[in-house]
């Protein structure tokens, strides 16, 4: 267990989320045994059931946090559709967490292509292999479609896929929790009422 304050204040975190964020995010990736930069992500389907998976940062700065995915996946499909979701990072080593919620956007061509090409060769081919959520019948038939883009592919450009790319959720709320003794945590919220506004800050109970 790492040492940590046994509070935090709203001096602590300053007036800029983002920054704040930033720090917590740097010190994770100093402790945490894998993929500090894992988030859940939480979204609703056409039925309003709630639906939650585990994806990964792939970027973020003041117009928010960028991950991607398969669009025709289900939960590619679930954000279209709703436009909004939520996220939760946990840091179990530092014992944090932050949550945050807000609206989503596609990213920039350039972006999501710019992405894309620094993933490894084998992730680009599965990007394509993969008709990800939908039911498959055997790994069989996965790897087969692996070895057929493989084959259609040779060792020339992988281009992205056209239902591949990258979503943006832009916060309206991010909340920093901090582990407190006796379960007496420290919650602190930003909170804003459109993307252009500016930020509130207040305390909340445990």
């Amino acid at each position: 267990m790492t040492d940590q304050p046994l509070t935090l204040d709203e001096t602590d975190v300053g007036a800029d989320p983002f920054a704040f964020f930033a720090g917590w995010l740097e010190e994770a990736g100093e402790s945490e045994i894998n993929d500090p930069n894992a988030m859940a992500l939480a979204t609703v389907d056409e039925n309003g059931m709630p639906d939650v998976r585990i994806v990964l940062l792939k970027g973020f700065d003041e117009r928010g946090f960028a991950f991607y995915t398969n669009f025709e996946s289900a939960k590619g499909r679930q954000i279209l559709k709703a436009g909004k979701a939520a996220l939760c990072f946990h840091w179990k080593s530092r014992r944090r967490q932050v949550r945050l919620r807000g609206t989503v956007e596609v990213v920039g061509e350039a972006e999501a292509d710019a992405y894309y090409a620094s993933r490894p060769r084998g992730s680009r081919v599965g990007a394509w292999a993969s008709q990800q959520s939908r039911p498959l019948e055997s790994r069989a038939r996965l790897v087969a479609e692996v070895e057929r883009y493989q084959e259609r592919f040779g060792e020339g450009e992988i281009a992205r896929p056209p239902h591949w790319s990258g979503f943006r959720l832009m916060p309206l709320s991010i909340e920093f929790w901090q582990d407190g003794a006796f379960r007496l945590h420290d919650r602190i919220v930003f909170t804003r009422t459109a993307l252009e506004a500016a930020w509130t800050i207040a305390r909340l109970y445990p």
